[in-house]
C-alpha cells in the first residue's frame, strides 16, 4: 500500500472512531432522537387528553348553568334521577310478561320451543 492510501485509511478510521460514538449518542443517548420521538408521542397523548377533559369540563359548566337558570330542566333532572313526583301524580308501572323463546320453562323444565302435552280435562 502506498503512503497516501495508508494515510487515507488512518484518517477514515480515526473519523469513524470519533464520529461513531457521537452518532450513537445522538440517536440512543439520554436525550437522543429516540427519546425525543417517545416524548413527542407522550406529549401528543397528553394534548388529546387535555382536549377531551376541556370538552367534558365545558359540558359540565353548561349543565351547571342550565340547572341554575332553567326550572324545567331542574324538574326533569329531579324526576329522572331522584324519582320525584308532582302533587297528586301517580306513576303506573306495567310488568312485561313476554318471555324469550329460548328461555327454559321453569315449571316443567322443558324449553319454551318444545311442546308440552296438555293435562287431560276431568
Amino acid at each position: 500500500m502506498s503512503r497516501r492510501k495508508r494515510k487515507l485509511v488512518k484518517i477514515s478510521l480515526a473519523a469513524l472512531c470519533i464520529l461513531g460514538p457521537v452518532i450513537a449518542w445522538l440517536g440512543f443517548g439520554q436525550y437522543g432522537f429516540i427519546h425525543l420521538y417517545r416524548v413527542g408521542k407522550e406529549r401528543q397523548a397528553y394534548v388529546q387528553k387535555i382536549k377531551k377533559l376541556t370538552e367534558e369540563n365545558q359540558a359540565l359548566f353548561d349543565e351547571i348553568q342550565r340547572l341554575r337558570k332553567d326550572p324545567k330542566y331542574v324538574e326533569r333532572v329531579a324526576r329522572k334521577e331522584l324519582g320525584l313526583l308532582k302533587e297528586n301524580e301517580v306513576i303506573y308501572r306495567f310488568r312485561d310478561d313476554k318471555k324469550p323463546k329460548t328461555e327454559p320453562d321453569s315449571s316443567t323444565g322443558a324449553k319454551a320451543s318444545q311442546k308440552v302435552p296438555a293435562a287431560p280435562e276431568k
